[in-house]
């Protein structure tokens, strides 16, 4: 899916653009926006011309019906006819100036009768493209003096009550539509702005989903395949660095590397299918829990290291297999950091806890023997983990000890 950035227009109001009124075509092209200048669409040049032919029409039957008034000195006649046709003429500006053709077309129509199309239409572009406010006290100017205007050039066709009341009356009905056409395209605009912040939090939770998923497959493979390729390393450089090793030894090293990269690949194999869309996960091997910490440590031990297993928990199949599984990542990469980092000292594996007090983990290696050898790594094993154990309610500490050795403590929930 492509961004939803404000410079593109959805094709379904590319498409009808033309029919769109000149305030949301422009916001949908916020070039125009930046430009400071409003485009007319082909709806607005009808809509302007309907209105200027309107403003005509009217302006014509207020002339007529003003010529037929007995005693109307014929100077009045043209002057009012002549500021009618400034008023219709300038119903071409409405849109740019609002506000400014509305307040000046209040004192033209209470001195031109054939100015009122024009200051209705007037008053209903205000309407439509300004708040309340400004039609309340251009609309309310105009409703006051129209009292006056009909006590000045009473109608001769109807009553002065009758003519006030139903002018009165069209006046308040031009402004309710306009207020009517405003509401309706701020609703539009607004269902637009939310459709398009709608379909941006919904790229930004997949992304967020893609990026946690990113982040526990890596972490998975680190903390899967580090053990398996730091036994790998190990006896391969053993092999290296004591070619006259006697044959037992090196058939062990042999059975351990072949043994280590057949259980890398089925590894690497798992986090792979996870990767692929709906794809069920049919290797049929069980997510590793403390049940399977013996076999973790009788593998370290079987690679060379120096392994205690303290394990005070009576019965490691009951605890909850989320916990065990993390119990598990966390010795594991505490064991795999021991045989890079301090190769040939005795790691201590510690497991304390019970149903209610929460499950507690300690790997604890004394400093190394001389100097050891520069392991190269990523260094995210240990953020990993805090990570993991944080994300099951739990917490981690790791760090050096006073006499040089590392210790890595975490406490899980047990409820």
């Amino acid at each position: 899916m492509e961004s939803d950035s404000p410079a593109q227009t959805p094709p379904v109001f590319e498409r009808r653009r033309w029919l769109l009124p000149s305030a949301l075509a422009d916001e949908l092209d916020p070039d125009a926006r930046r430009r400071g200048r409003v485009r007319r669409t082909a709806r607005d040049w009808a809509v302007d011309f309907s209105c200027f032919l309107l403003a005509v029409g009217i302006g014509l039957a207020g002339a007529d019906a003003l010529s037929h008034e007995p005693g109307t000195p014929h100077a009045l006649v043209a002057l009012d006819q002549l500021l009618g046709a400034l008023a219709c003429a300038a119903i071409w500006l409405r849109r740019r100036w609002p506000v400014g053709l509305a307040v000046a077309l209040v004192p033209v129509g209470f001195l031109s009768n054939t100015a009122g199309g024009a200051c209705l239409l007037a008053l209903f572009t205000l309407a439509v493209h300004r708040p309340f406010r400004y039609v309340a006290w251009v609309g309310g100017t105009s409703l006051v003096l129209m009292p006056v205007f009909f006590w000045l050039r009473p109608d001769p066709d109807l009553p002065y009550l009758g003519a006030v009341a139903f002018t009165g009356l069209l006046t308040l009905t031009v402004i309710g539509w306009g207020m009517f056409v405003r509401s309706k395209r701020q609703l539009m605009l607004t269902l637009r702005d939310r459709a398009r912040r709608a379909e941006t939090e919904a790229r930004l939770r997949a992304e967020q989903a893609q990026r946690l998923a990113r982040e526990a497959i890596a972490r998975e493979m680190h903390d899967v395949l580090a053990h398996r390729l730091t036994l790998l390393s190990v006896h391969a450089g053993a092999l290296e660095f004591r070619p006259d090793a006697p044959r037992e030894e090196i058939e062990r090293a042999a059975g351990v590397i072949r043994e280590s990269a057949h259980e890398a690949l089925q590894d690497l194999r798992e986090i792979i299918g996870v990767l692929r869309a709906a794809e069920p996960d049919d290797t049929g091997r069980p997510q590793p829990t403390l049940a399977a910490l013996d076999a973790l440590v009788t593998e370290s031990r079987e690679a060379g290291t120096k392994v205690t297993l303290d394990n005070r928990v009576t019965a490691p199949a009951d605890v909850p297999a989320s916990v065990g599984r993390t119990a598990y990542r966390i010795a594991q990469e505490g064991l795999t950091n021991a045989r890079k980092h301090a190769p040939g000292a005795e790691v201590a594996v510690t497991v304390t806890g019970a149903p209610g007090d929460g499950l507690v983990v300690t790997v604890r290696n004394p400093p190394p023997d001389g100097e050891v050898p520069p392991v190269p790594g990523s260094g995210q094993g240990l953020i990993g983990l805090t990570e993991r154990a944080t994300l099951a309610g739990g917490g981690l500490e790791h760090g050096p000890e006073a006499d040089g050795g590392f210790l890595v403590r975490a406490w899980l929930p047990w409820a």
